[in-house]
């Protein structure tokens, strides 16, 4: 067992226990056979969910630019008659959710993404491709003229789609390898799991993120690749903020005052996020958990399905287990970007670098303190 050194004091963090942890070589997640199952099986469901939900947010940014009734918007452009019956039913990935993650992103923000959504480059960008979009459309013309900032904010918003897509297009791949290396018995351990995500976020940092539209089979670059826009730090890192740990307060569970400040009026202090979500399933609709329980249903694994049948309650609690099973994995994800965005080794052993890494995750800690780590 890795240990830290003996100059560095023990933490007095109330979770000092998982500090220690991660100094010495172990993961946030207790390792266990059951664990393991849980995590591989709930993520390979998971990455065939993040594949539909990234094809439709990648289809909506490059096939609904600026449509003003989007109403097909779901379909990836394949509008049939059995689709719209199996729309109908509710047969079907709800979408919904990934626009839910797509806005929490755009709403929060991403400091150097934003920088560029923000620049005379993108308003150039945009306004070029806006009047192309409605070269033939006088009514439009006319708005736009009367309502200068309104299509450029679309245009913003549908970079975040873009982008949002582009990054569950490498996590879907990376969470489906996860499951074919545990199958060919290459992933033994909590541990495994964890250097395999922090790995695949390694190897695509500096993955280009790129957005054109085609107009009248023209190409209009939005986000151009000289934008320097890249996977990790404008992308995926604001993704663990905004979705993971901030979040927005969930309509219809739980009722808030805002006037008695139930919710902080900065932003920057919202725990609404994914790793704090009570497991509520109330199956009502709009209900942003119930919808990814609900979509990740039915690409469960037989061998996590098998384990929650054996549950007290066997199947009548599924998208209360599977969001359990959820959040472990997603501590498991959490704990890859502790480890993958620290200063230093978690486990080096000079004392200089400890003390840097101690102050390190003594911050993150401070941010999970009112999570469901302990719980889990």
């Amino acid at each position: 067992m890795i240990t830290t050194n003996a100059s560095l004091k023990p933490s007095n963090h109330p979770l000092s226990h998982y500090i220690h942890q991660l100094e010495s070589g172990h993961t946030l997640l207790p390792n266990s056979e059951h664990h393991i199952k849980e995590v591989v099986g709930i993520l390979h469901s998971y990455g065939i969910v993040l594949d539909a939900y990234s094809k439709n947010l990648i289809s909506i940014a490059e096939n609904a630019f600026l449509e003003p009734f989007p109403i097909f918007k779901y379909f990836n452009k394949e509008i049939t008659f059995k689709k719209m019956m199996k729309y109908a039913w509710h047969d079907r990935i709800n979408f919904e959710y990934a626009e839910y993650c797509m806005k929490a992103m755009l709403w929060h923000g991403s400091t150097p993404f934003d920088a560029y959504l923000d620049s005379p480059e993108l308003a150039a960008l945009a306004e070029q491709a806006i009047v192309a979009k409605f070269r033939y459309n006088p009514v439009f013309q006319a708005f736009h003229r009367l309502f200068p900032a309104f299509f450029p904010e679309q245009v913003r918003q549908l970079c975040y789609y873009s982008a949002l897509g582009q990054f569950w297009r490498i996590m879907s791949d990376m969470f489906i390898n996860l499951s074919a290396h545990y199958d060919r018995g290459e992933i033994q351990s909590i541990r495994n799991v964890v250097d395999h995500i922090c790995q695949g976020l390694v190897d695509a940092a500096a993955t280009p993120i790129t957005y054109a539209v085609k107009i009248r089979n023209q190409s209009y670059d939005i986000i151009p690749l000289s934008a320097g826009i890249t996977f990790l730090m404008d992308v995926a890192v604001p993704y663990v903020e905004a979705v993971f740990l901030k979040g927005t307060p969930f309509f219809g569970t739980v009722s808030y005052n805002a006037q008695a400040h139930q919710i902080s009026p900065n932003p920057a202090e919202f725990a609404y996020g994914a790793l704090y979500a009570d497991p509520l399933m109330t199956g009502a609709a709009g209900i942003p958990p119930t919808l990814l329980m609900q979509d990740m249903r039915h690409f469960l694994p037989d061998y996590l399905h098998e384990i929650y049948q054996r549950s007290p309650r066997g199947e009548d609690d599924l998208r209360v287990l599977i969001c359990q099973t959820f959040q472990k994995s997603m501590f498991c994800v959490t704990n890859a970007a502790i480890q993958g965005l620290a200063p230093h080794a978690l486990t080096t052993t000079d004392p200089v670098e400890q003390q840097a890494v101690r102050t390190y995750l003594e911050g993150w800690m401070t941010r999970l303190l009112p999570s469901r780590l302990s719980t889990l």
